[in-house]
């Protein structure tokens, strides 16, 4: 099938865009893979130190220079249930790494904070710029240099990026993303949302929620609806980084095992001791990027990955913008729905076809670039095959030739929506993103009064006094990445969708994120120039006429512009924002953080310019 002409012109514009930065940042990736195999360049006594507890079979085959050696980073913890089954993954990495003739050490952990825990709490003001911590993490892994490739094991929210934006830093190391899985379903997600809503309402007390919270996370393994962590899955996939089909395997099965074998197994194969050396700084590049944006749109993902994969790109010296995910929008076809965009969890997803089916009618319809780079070396249609046991054999095949529920799962003949459901919104406010792939039509376009607020918390209280019982649209403001470090403002979620289903025009704007819980309610996220940085929505009063139009692409304060323009921005005090729960150590990130459009990267991802240089 002929690519389709705009995923060429786009993915050409980036490449010019990116010229200068690219280049800069292969000549750095050049220039270490010219100095040679990692251990052959330090001491004798730096080596002695790299393998001084090693096993004996492993010392030796470390002195030498036949074997390679792998590092393990690693985002254990066994309090978030996504990251629970990594305890067992390095025994059975290091088992298979020496069946395959080389060694594998766990090089280093990362850490790995649960947004489901800290959701709503002070503590999600850490939540974005763990990202860099973790991204700072690996580096610090991996600065001991004696490694030749390297498997990255972390799932949820931020880490992902986080490993894959530090892992890029090494680009001329082969990597290899290993998932875990999701957790088995629990409760359907209409029934959550209901009790979640009804609870908001208070009509049902908080027993009873925990009891149906309880009912929905109940075991090992990755939440189950579509927020970031399954949309890093996803995009991990699409962009060739997992073995093809194992981002949705259960854990603890024998098939996640033999996966997490053969990831070892791959990565051995793909250092330079093999025939198919395979850097990470080949596979991720304009095209790959790309092929994320098309699956973040065509499976209604994470809006949080407008800004990931934003310092991803960067991290590789590519330059995109969410322009780029606007104008793809209007042709990828919406090909899943999921919850919050659905009632089905990603167990049937990968049920209905998965990914295998979604990445081969994406590539009949010419909407991915096929000849890209991959752990699986073969091109992008190798990922149209699924895994499967063949008693104690790996083997792949071919995924379902058609969706085994058109509910959840469509060809591309056939889709939920013709365009992907991410908008880029433009006006008076500043630029926003909005996801309305679950948004019903009637409610795209909303016109009322705003009403201002300095927090979610805010909103939530005049909610519970039952000052919001009226068309209006919610300004949450000063919730940026310098302002608090941009925490989501899910728990929203139950208290504008209770207003919206009594038949309230209602819309939330803000500089905050909403992520995989954006859902029915518009929301226009991200809203850049944030109010910190003198934005714009910095001016919105009390009363404004606010208009959101995700049909037209619009953002505007209808205020005369005469008086709009003389409208002085005098900032609350913020002072609370940079005290307790840690956040004392997150004041530089805090100041020195670029706009949610250019990533919101606190430190300069190797793009060879300053942060919050526009693209």
């Amino acid at each position: 099938m002929p690519q389709h002409p705009l995923l060429v012109e786009i993915t050409e514009r980036i490449r010019q865009r990116s010229a200068t930065p690219r280049d800069r940042y292969l000549q750095h990736v050049a220039a270490a893979q010219q100095r040679g195999t990692a251990r052959g360049r330090v001491s004798c006594t730096n080596l002695a130190h790299a393998f001084a507890a090693s096993p004996t079979d492993d010392k030796a085959a470390l002195r030498g220079p036949a074997w390679p050696n792998l590092a393990i980073v690693s985002a254990y913890n066994d309090m978030l249930s996504a990251h629970q089954p990594y305890e067992h993954f390095p025994v059975l990495i290091k088992d298979a790494a020496r069946k395959a003739g080389a060694v594998a050490q766990f090089a280093g952990g990362v850490p790995a904070m649960c947004d489901g825990v800290t959701q709503g709490q002070t503590g999600m003001e850490l939540s974005l710029f763990s990202r860099d911590v973790i991204a700072m993490a690996t580096a610090v892994a991996l600065s001991h240099n004696v490694f030749d490739g390297a498997l990255m094991l972390g799932i949820c929210d931020k880490i992902v990026p986080g490993l894959l934006i530090g892992a890029l830093q090494f680009g001329h190391l082969p990597v290899v993303f290993v998932p875990g899985g999701p957790m088995t379903s629990g409760i359907s997600n209409a029934e959550k949302a209901k009790v979640r809503q009804l609870h908001a309402q208070g009509k049902l007390d908080r027993e009873a929620l925990l009891e149906s919270e309880m009912k929905s996370y109940h075991g090992p393994g990755t939440c189950t609806f579509y927020g970031t962590a399954n949309s890093n899955q996803m995009l991990m996939e699409i962009m060739g980084l997992h073995l093809p089909g194992s981002a949705f395997v259960n854990p603890y099965t024998p098939l996640r095992d033999a996966l997490t074998r053969a990831a070892a197994t791959r990565a051995a194969q793909i250092t330079t001791f093999g025939e198919r050396y395979t850097p990470i700084a080949e596979m991720i590049d304009e095209r790959a990027i790309v092929n994320g944006i098309v699956g973040l749109l065509a499976t209604g993902g994470s809006t949080n990955h407008t800004i990931h994969l934003i310092a991803i790109a960067r991290a590789a010296g590519i330059l995109i913008d969410w322009g780029d995910f606007d104008r793809l929008s209007a042709v990828v076809p919406l090909l899943a729905r999921i919850y919050p965009n659905g009632g089905a969890d990603v167990n049937h997803f990968h049920a209905a076809g998965g990914m295998g089916l979604l990445i081969r009618e994406l590539l009949d319809a010419g909407l991915l670039h096929e000849d890209v780079r991959t752990v699986a070396g073969d091109g992008l249609r190798r990922y149209t095959q699924e895994p499967y046991l063949d008693g104690e054999r790996l083997i792949w095949r071919d995924a379902p030739a058609r969706s085994l529920d058109a509910d959840v799962l469509r060809g591309h003949a056939a889709p939920f929506s013709a365009d992907g459901g991410l908008r880029l919104l433009t006006g008076n406010l500043g630029r926003a993103v909005i996801k309305v792939s679950a948004v019903k039509p009637e409610h795209r376009r909303v016109e009322a009064a705003a009403i201002v607020f300095d927090g979610q918390d805010q909103m939530l209280d005049a909610f519970k006094r039952g000052e919001l019982h009226r068309d209006f649209v919610a300004v949450i403001r000063y919730q940026g990445p310098r302002a608090n470090g941009m925490p989501e403002l899910h728990k929203l979620t139950p208290a504008l969708g209770s207003l919206q289903d009594e038949g309230f025009h209602v819309a939330l704007v803000t500089d905050g994120r909403m992520s995989g819980a954006s859902g029915k309610v518009p929301a226009a996220i991200h809203v850049t120039p944030e109010c910190l940085s003198d934005g714009p929505l910095a001016r919105v009063r009390s009363g404004d006429l606010i208009r959101l139009d995700a049909e037209a692409g619009t953002l505007e304060a209808r205020v005369d512009a005469g008086e709009w323009q003389q409208r002085r921005i005098e900032h609350p005090s913020l002072d609370d924002n940079g005290w307790g729960v840690g956040r004392e150590l997150f004041a530089n990130a805090r100041n020195f953080a670029s706009g949610a459009e250019q990533g919101a990267i606190s430190f300069n991802a190797a793009m060879g310019m300053p942060i919050g240089v526009p693209t």
